[in-house]
C-alpha cells in the first residue's frame, strides 16, 4: 500500500457526534484537539430524536430540545474558533441517530467520526451500545470511540494486528497518525493459546514489517508478540506501555461481512479507558 492509499490520508475533516450530555464531553475535547493539531475542518453534529407520534401531542418540547441542542453547539463553535479551527455546527432531527450521523459523515466527506462512548452496567460494560456499534459498522470512514474522561493521545498509539488484511490497515493508520501528532507508536500481535505455529509466524512477520515501516518514516516505534486473549491483552499493553490511543481494524481474520464490528474490537472499546479507534476497510 502507498502512502497516499492509507485511510487516514482523508483526515481533512473530523465529524463530532455529540448529545451535549457528559459523556460527549471527553469525544467534544479529543475531536477539537485533533482538530487543532492535524489542521482539519470540524463538523461538530447534534441529532434532535424525532418521535412523530408524541412531537405532535408535545411541540414546546421538541422547541425547546432544539434551543437547547443549538446553544451547546454555538458553545462548540467559539471554542473552535478561538482555536483557530475551521468548523461547521449542523443541527438535524432523525428517528435514528446512527443513521444520520452516517449521512452527515457522507456529506461532509469526513475521514474519521468522533463519538463519545456511554457507560453500562456490569453485565454488559464490554459491549458498545447500539447506535454507536451501527455508526461504527456503517460510516464511510474510521470511528474514534471516547470513553468519559479520556483525553486526546498524548503519550503515544498501540496498535494491535493479526497479520490480515484489515490489520494492516490498522497499522498503517496508526503509523500515519503518530506523524501527525508526532507520538511513539507500539505495534502488537497477541497469539492465542493453542494457535497453530503458522499463524503465530504470521503474526511475528507482521509487527516486524510494520516497525520496519514505521522507522522508515522516522518515527519511534517498537513491536511486541504477546500471547492470551486479545482484547484483554491489548488493554494491558496499552496501560504498561503508557499508550493513550488504541487502533484497531474494524474486523480480524474471523470477522463476518455480515456483522456490524468484530467481538474482539468491541471488547476493547466497551473495556479501554482511553480512545480506541476503529479502521474501516473503505
Amino acid at each position: 500500500m502507498s502512502d497516499s492509499d492509507a485511510p487516514l490520508c482523508r483526515f481533512e475533516t473530523i465529524l463530532l457526534a455529540t448529545d451535549g450530555s457528559e459523556y460527549s464531553e471527553a469525544a467534544e475535547n479529543v475531536a477539537l484537539d485533533l482538530a487543532q493539531r492535524c489542521g482539519a475542518r470540524l463538523v461538530a453534529a447534534r441529532i434532535i430524536p424525532t418521535d412523530t407520534q408524541h412531537d405532535a401531542l408535545s411541540p414546546p418540547r421538541g422547541g425547546e430540545a432544539s434551543k437547547e441542542a443549538q446553544a451547546h453547539l454555538d458553545t462548540l463553535d467559539k471554542r473552535a474558533r478561538e482555536a483557530g479551527i475551521d468548523a461547521s455546527m449542523v443541527l438535524r432531527h432523525g428517528v435514528d441517530r446512527h443513521q444520520e450521523i452516517v449521512a452527515i459523515a457522507e456529506d461532509f466527506k469526513a475521514g474519521l467520526i468522533v463519538i463519545g462512548r456511554r457507560d453500562r452496567g456490569d453485565l454488559s460494560r464490554l459491549m458498545v451500545g447500539d447506535a454507536t456499534r451501527k455508526v461504527i459498522g456503517l460510516a464511510p470512514c474510521n470511528v474514534m470511540v471516547i470513553p468519559r474522561g479520556a483525553q486526546a493521545p498524548h503519550r503515544g498509539l498501540l496498535v494491535g494486528t493479526d497479520g490480515s488484511e484489515l490489520g494492516d490497515q490498522a497499522a498503517r493508520a496508526a503509523i500515519e497518525l503518530s506523524g501527525y501528532c508526532q507520538l511513539p507508536l507500539t505495534i502488537v500481535s497477541v497469539a492465542v493459546p493453542g494457535q497453530n505455529e503458522e499463524r503465530r509466524q504470521e503474526g511475528v512477520q507482521a509487527i516486524q514489517r510494520l516497525q520496519a515501516e514505521a522507522r522508515e518514516k522516522g518515527l519511534e516505534a517498537d513491536a511486541t508478540f504477546e500471547e492470551g486473549r486479545p482484547e484483554v491483552t491489548l488493554l494491558d499493553v496499552a496501560a504498561r506501555e503508557h499508550r493513550d490511543l488504541i487502533v484497531l481494524g474494524s474486523h480480524g481474520r474471523t470477522g463476518l461481512k455480515r456483522l456490524l464490528m468484530g467481538s474482539v474490537s468491541e471488547r476493547v472499546i466497551g473495556g479501554a479507558d482511553r480512545p480506541v479507534l476503529v479502521v474501516k476497510n473503505v
